[in-house]
C-alpha cells in the first residue's frame, strides 16, 4: 500500500529555513521532517512511497539520489570503468520512493491527482511533509476497512494558543493551565483514501481540503480515527527550534521506530 506525501509548498511561516530548501527538508535532529515521517510509516510496514513535489523539489530528487552514498561507506572507481561499491546496510533498504512533479502553484487536491498514475487505482495513506506523530498507522488502517467509506481522517484535540485561568469570585486565581486541550478536535493530516476520492478532484486549483473533504462529509463518507497521542506540525521557526531541543535532550515522543 502506497504512502502519498504532499512535499509541494513554499513553507512561507518558516522562511528563516525554507528559504534556500522545501520544507520536508528542513531538518530535525539532523534528519529531514521528510525522513522522520517516512521512518514512522515502515515502523508500520508501509515504506512505498509516493512524494508529490514543488517547490525545490530538486532537492528532495537529490536528497534520495545521493541517499547510499551519504548513508554508507563506498568505493569509487574512476575512469573508464566508473563503479561504486557500497559497504554495509542502512535501514531505509526497503524504502521504494516515487518522486513526482506536481508543479510549483499546484494546490495539494490538484498534486494527489496528479500522482494517480502510480496508485494503480488502490487504496492509499496521504500526509503532509510536515507533521509528526506516534499515530499507529496500522490501527488507522484497520479503523478505515472496518467502516467502508471512502476516507478517513485522523483527528488530535487542538491546544488552545493561551493559557487559561480560573478565578473565584475576590479575583483570586484559583487555577492556571498553560495552553491546555480544547474540546475541539482538528485534522492531523494522516489520510486514508480509497481511490474513488480522486474522482471528487478537478483540477490544479482544487483545494484538497475544501471541496473534495467537504464532499466526502456531506455524503457521510468521511470517518474520523481518534488520535489521543502526539501530533506536532512544524509550521513555525519557534516551533522548529522547540523541536531540535527535544531532540537533544532525548525527548523524542514522536520517535515510535527502534
Amino acid at each position: 500500500m502506497k504512502t502519498v506525501i504532499l512535499c509541494g509548498g513554499q513553507g512561507t511561516r518558516l522562511r528563516e529555513e525554507t528559504e534556500f530548501r522545501p520544507k520536508p527538508l528542513v531538518e530535525v535532529g539532523s534528519r529531514p521532517i521528510l525522513w522522520h515521517i517516512m521512518k514512522h510509516y515502515q515502523h508500520f510496514g508501509f515504506a512505498d512511497f509516493v512524494l508529490c513535489l514543488g517547490y525545490r523539489g530538486g532537492m528532495i530528487k537529490d536528497y534520495f539520489l545521493n541517499y547510499e552514498a551519504h548513508a554508507n561507506d563506498f568505493t569509487i572507481q574512476l575512469g573508464a570503468k566508473h563503479e561504486i561499491s557500497y559497504h554495509g546496510a542502512h535501514e531505509e533498504a526497503d524504502f521504494r520512493v516515487t518522486c513526482a512533479e506536481t508543479g510549483l502553484e499546484t494546490m495539494t487536491g490538484g498534486r494527489i491527482k496528479k500522482i494517480a498514475r502510480h496508485l494503480h487505482n488502490e487504496p492509499f495513506f496521504l500526509t503532509y511533509g510536515d507533521g509528526l506523530s506516534d499515530v499507529n498507522i496500522q490501527k488507522t488502517l484497520d479503523f478505515h476497512r472496518g467502516h467502508g467509506k471512502m476516507a478517513t481522517v485522523t483527528i488530535v484535540r487542538a491546544p488552545s494558543r493561551f493559557g487559561t485561568v480560573s478565578l473565584d469570585e475576590s479575583g483570586a486565581v484559583t487555577q492556571f493551565v498553560e495552553k491546555p486541550l480544547q474540546d475541539n478536535w482538528v485534522s492531523a493530516g494522516f489520510f486514508v483514501l480509497e481511490p474513488a476520492v480522486l474522482d471528487l478532484i478537478d483540477g490544479d486549483d482544487t483545494t484538497f481540503e475544501r471541496e473534495p473533504l467537504e464532499t466526502l462529509a456531506r455524503n457521510g463518507e468521511l470517518m474520523a480515527y481518534r488520535h489521543d497521542g502526539v501530533f506536532l506540525a512544524i509550521d513555525t521557526y519557534r516551533e522548529y527550534l522547540l523541536l531540535n531541543e527535544a531532540w537533544k535532550r532525548g525527548e523524542v515522543p514522536w520517535k515510535v521506530w527502534k
